[in-house]
């Protein structure tokens, strides 16, 4: 049973082909885990596929899964986005981009086989990919005194808690890393010790 801290995505990037009267669809997946990463990785493809007619993609951001996008790049409204989509839809995927470049074989394929193509190099991408689970993790920050220190230790390790940096320069820093169904449960034990103070930093 997937909780609503996990969510499924790609563990790298994988690619797919599909070939229909000449015309050649090659499908790229990739993780992602934000829009800034989209658009230097579809002009490393032009860069890459110069004689390619079309690069068509479709993504989906965010744990909740709620931001999506797709472009036709040029191909009939509905033929090529959606279908790659619906792809990462019916897989349940998140924070993931898939491009599809199509190299144009001289012979129209009509909507049906424009559906069809961008759809099955699509499927042959994810076919090629390592699906895995991750969970929803909050980023914390911690500041405290040197006299709080074996507390804030005792219960980062008593909770497992991935510490992803740490100073203990003038005053004590921690910043770490807390699952979403843990959180409530972890925070309330950081309550207890008195005169820290925990910031909350994003949500990977």
């Amino acid at each position: 049973m997937l909780f609503d801290d996990a969510y499924r995505t790609i563990a790298g990037h994988a690619e797919g082909v599909f070939r229909d009267k000449g015309s050649k669809f090659l499908a790229y997946a990739y993780p992602i885990r934000s829009e800034e990463e989209i658009k230097p990785l579809i002009q490393n493809l032009k860069t890459e596929h110069g004689k390619a007619r079309h690069f068509c993609y479709a993504y989906r951001l965010t744990p909740d899964r709620s931001i999506f996008r797709i472009n036709d790049d040029g191909e009939p409204s509905g033929t090529a986005g959606r279908p790659i989509l619906n792809c990462i839809l019916s897989e349940d995927l998140t924070n993931i981009l898939i491009v599809v470049v199509r190299y144009f074989g001289g012979t129209l394929l009509g909507v049906p086989g424009l559906i069809n193509a961008y759809k099955t190099a699509s499927i042959e991408a994810l076919k090629a990919s390592s699906i895995i689970t991750k969970t929803v993790n909050g980023i914390y920050e911690v500041n405290f005194e040197y006299l709080q220190m074996n507390d804030v230790m005792k219960l980062i390790k008593e909770e497992y808690l991935a510490v992803l940096a740490q100073d203990f320069d003038i005053g004590c820093m921690l910043k770490f890393e807390v699952r979403k169904a843990q959180l409530n449960h972890v925070l309330s034990r950081f309550d207890k010790i008195e005169g820290l103070k925990l910031k909350y930093l994003y949500t990977i």
